[in-house]
């Protein structure tokens, strides 16, 4: 609990057996997490007993797709206050307390990799995708006119209930995409929300979005586009969907 506030948190898994674990406990000995919920994307075989080891509680959404498994993760919570991470080995339980701290004064705070002194080695943050994320950020802010921003797809953020509303309407993504949208939204919407640095490491495993050139360059593209999709509906007032 924090601050009279219950407090969740979020993980997602499809490919994450060896790490899910490791994760789970991580994020729980902040001290501060009152419930966590793994969501069982169709998740590889022996996920489930590394979940069984642990406090958390499993639930299944058996159709494929990150959105997917966010939304149903934040529907079977209950708590105030929603983490959603990624049991991958990438996320650093201790910056539980940053956004912790920051959700007093926002509704949203979400996650920024890019800052270079919180880049450990060996994570999939490389020179040129930090500065693609941070020219994607500068576009953002100044299309929407909203805060500063310097990443476009940490998964890594913290919300309230006030500001999931907000954006919940207008975050339909079914794939990874939801990440993106959801922070997109959040300015078009204009949700109070800020943008922290947090640690990035390195994957356990390898990522099917990442992992070669061509994955990263075609998901550049599609982020790229999709900015303005989402900024043509604010400019005419609309909702992304009907």
């Amino acid at each position: 609990m924090w601050h009279n506030k219950t407090v969740a948190v979020i993980f997602p898994t499809y490919r994450e057996k060896d790490s899910i674990y490791e994760a789970i406990v991580e994020f729980d000995a902040s001290g501060y997490v009152d419930e966590i919920i793994v969501v069982d994307n169709n998740a590889e075989e022996g996920t489930v007993e590394e979940v069984a080891k642990t406090r958390a509680k499993l639930i299944k959404e058996p159709r494929q797709g990150y959105g997917r498994a966010i939304r149903a993760g934040i529907a079977a919570s209950g708590a105030d206050l929603l983490i959603i991470a990624e049991p991958d080995g990438t996320f650093d339980g201790r910056d539980v307390v940053k956004l912790l701290s920051y959700s007093d004064d926002f509704e949203t705070v979400f996650g920024s990799r890019t800052h270079v002194p919180l880049i450990h080695s060996g994570s999939e943050m490389h020179f040129v995708r930090r500065i693609l994320d941070v020219l994607y950020g500068k576009l953002i802010s100044l299309l929407f006119l909203c805060g500063p921003l310097t990443d476009v797809g940490c998964t890594l953020r913290i919300t309230d209930r006030a500001g999931w509303r907000k954006v919940s309407g207008e975050c339909k993504a079914t794939s990874a995409l939801f990440a993106t949208e959801w922070l997109l939204v959040a300015a078009k919407n204009k949700v109070k929300f800020i943008e922290i640095p947090v640690n990035f490491r390195a994957r356990v495993g390898k990522s099917i979005l990442t992992a070669s050139l061509f994955h990263q360059a075609k998901w550049a593209i599609i982020i790229f586009f999709y900015i303005f999709w989402v900024w043509l509906y604010h400019l005419l007032g609309k909702k992304l969907y009907s």
